[in-house]
């Protein structure tokens, strides 16, 4: 008895390891990197494309929160790194966005991949492991408009961290980050002038968007 209870064990755990490493089937709709500083309003232009072209909305730090808030073993493991003030491992994130990909897959029109990559490794690895990028839409706005936003914003969110000088330093670490991504990925690249009125941009982000849905 224990030793069926042993083998039921090692079948299960290769199991496991052979799902995990297997290869993701080829993804026929668009995969499309949304990119932007906060305050950007690239949040706002996600909800347009999915009410327009059905395309599904993933946030990577909402997975993370999602996954935590499962009590699920991974879940905890995630708490316990986030406790210690480590940075999430990026093929943690890297899964929980395959999976979510997947999992949507049977009635998703398209994929936009909300503020990732955050480094230009986050994006070299997602093409490797999930899929090629389609398209990549940066929302491109100065730093004094995106500061002035995110202090407006501050009256009636009551974040911590909307306050100038966390803001600047939020915005310091976003660029830094942000410029490899935009260099490694040029032919791809719409950048949009994200400091115009909401209809005006996404006027632009059609004409992206349709040819890859016609």
């Amino acid at each position: 008895m224990l030793l069926d209870l042993v083998q039921i064990f090692i079948i299960s755990v290769i199991c496991i390891v052979f799902e995990s490493k297997a290869p993701t089937p080829e993804i026929k709709v668009p995969i499309i990197w949304i990119l932007g500083g906060p305050g950007s309003g690239k949040g706002t232009q996600c909800e347009k494309i999915v009410a327009k072209y059905g395309f599904t909305h993933l946030s990577s730090g909402d997975l993370l929160r999602n996954e935590v808030a499962s009590g699920s073993p991974r879940g905890k493991e995630l708490t316990a790194i986030m406790e210690r003030g480590e940075l999430v491992p990026m093929e943690v994130v890297l899964d929980l966005l395959r999976e979510a990909i997947l999992n949507n897959l049977p009635n998703s029109k398209g994929f936009l991949i909300d503020g990732y990559p955050r480094e230009k490794e986050q994006g070299i690895m997602f093409e490797q492991k999930i899929s090629p990028v389609n398209l990549v839409l940066f929302f491109d706005a100065s730093e004094k408009t995106l500061v002035e936003r995110l202090l407006g914003r501050a009256k009636t969110s009551g974040r911590v961290d909307d306050n100038e000088e966390t803001i600047k330093k939020r915005l310091h670490t976003f660029n830094t980050h942000n410029d490899q991504v935009v260099q490694q990925y040029t032919e791809k690249l719409k950048r949009i002038n994200a400091e115009r009125s909401t209809d005006e941009i996404f006027g632009e982000v059609q004409t992206y968007l349709d040819p890859l849905v016609a």
